[in-house]
């Protein structure tokens, strides 16, 4: 198991405990805006919507501001809605970091990822420079201790669901899709009766650094998470593989 793959799962868990707190909330709200202003304001025929929601209600946003950003994506309100980035750049090692962000001011936002890149010891780069290491992927999450079936039965149905690839680290299932089956697979899954903790389209690395220098790794993870910190940043991507013995320590 790379330590890619933990991580993964690692931000994940992170993602749930923040929403908790409501960091996610205005994260949630921005994703709505965008969703709807990119496939319209209705979640059963705009999949991209409907993940944006279950984010929301994850991150415990009332229905009212749900629909307020709807409106917002649609133009209801009047006003713009925020633009949608991508960022690139390299932290140590050599390892390339690809960051989305949501945002009403780009000088705003480009200035703070820029400031965080160097304080962290990384540095921005060109567009184009990291992004081709890439490839656009679904994942799904399924927790193994929320699911009334065996073990067996569930790395069965996700077999069967047509998911690409699949993992589990700390009692998390990682599931990897091509982007266009993300919504059918997930749809198999639940008529398999397995509870879905979350799905989204993300950015798979299409090669890895390996990492195998704690301090390092550490450098690397403080600027990932400062990154991810960014109010106008909504995920950061990076294409490093931290052996777990190594990960478990920082």
């Amino acid at each position: 198991m790379s330590g890619h793959s933990k991580w993964a799962g690692i931000k994940h868990k992170k993602a749930i405990i923040d929403a908790k707190k409501g960091k996610e909330f205005t994260k949630a709200a921005a994703m709505i805006t965008i969703a709807a202003k990119q496939g319209g304001g209705d979640p059963k025929m705009n999949f991209a919507l409907r993940l944006a929601i279950d984010k929301a209600k994850a991150a415990n946003m009332p229905s009212v501001n749900i629909e307020r950003s709807i409106k917002k994506g649609t133009g209801e309100l009047g006003g713009a809605a925020p633009d949608e980035l991508t960022y690139e750049g390299y932290a140590q090692a050599g390892v390339a970091v690809l960051v989305e962000a949501m945002t009403d001011n780009r000088n705003r936002t480009a200035s703070e990822v820029r400031s965080t890149f160097t304080k962290y010891g990384g540095n921005m780069a060109e567009t184009g420079a990291v992004a081709y290491l890439f490839e656009k992927k679904g994942q799904i999450y399924l927790n193994s201790h929320d699911q009334k079936a065996t073990p067996d039965d569930i790395e069965l149905a996700i077999i069967d669901s047509g998911a690409e690839d699949f993992d589990l680290s700390d009692g998390v299932y990682t599931i990897t899709t091509r982007a266009v089956d993300l919504q059918s697979v997930k749809e198999a899954l639940e008529t398999a009766d397995l509870k879905v903790d979350d799905a989204e389209l993300t950015f798979i690395p299409k090669t890895e650094v390996n990492v195998a220098d704690e301090t390092t790794a550490g450098k690397i993870l403080r600027l990932v998470d400062a990154l991810e910190d960014l109010e106008d940043v909504t995920s950061v991507h990076a294409n490093f593989d931290i052996p777990e013995e190594i990960l478990e320590k920082l």
